[in-house]
């Protein structure tokens, strides 16, 4: 879409299926990353179109902080995570791929999830079906949200 995509999204709740959405509610939505690190990778973002945490409500930084607290329950008890990776790239210098709009990413880790292709070879390989997760994430929801 022309402009922000996650504005796009945010503004689009009858393509939520379509968008991969998890979770949505009045402060933020919750939608999987299209080019995840590791299977269950999604992210938590502010409806509020901006690109400096330190000017978010702080309600709704607390807001998305128990979304956080939800998910990685959720990862780990639910989905058989080992460990979750949590972080936010501030701006295109600190490697942010959508810069404009900030967002929280969750990614999912298990022992021994890197082998030799993603170190040597910069691949990563995704071996399940990104629509099944997205089906077994929003099964998984109602119960920890």
């Amino acid at each position: 879409p022309k402009g922000c995509v996650f504005c796009h999204i945010s503004k689009n709740k009858d393509l939520d299926s379509d968008h991969h959405i998890l979770h949505r509610d009045e402060f933020c939505f919750v939608v999987m990353n299209k080019y995840p690190y590791t299977p269950a990778h999604f992210m938590i973002i502010p409806h509020i179109h901006t690109d400096k945490l330190e000017e978010l409500p702080s309600d709704i930084w607390l807001h998305i902080s128990d979304l956080a607290q939800k998910s990685v329950r959720m990862l780990k008890d639910g989905f058989g995570a080992h460990g979750v990776n949590i972080g936010m790239n501030l701006g295109i210098t600190a490697g942010a791929g959508i810069a404009e709009h900030i967002h929280m990413q969750l990614v999912p880790r298990w022992e021994r999830d890197t082998n030799f292709i993603t170190s040597i070879a910069q691949t990563r390989i995704y071996s399940t079906d990104f629509e099944e997760i997205y089906k077994k994430l929003l099964e998984l929801i109602p119960k920890y949200y």
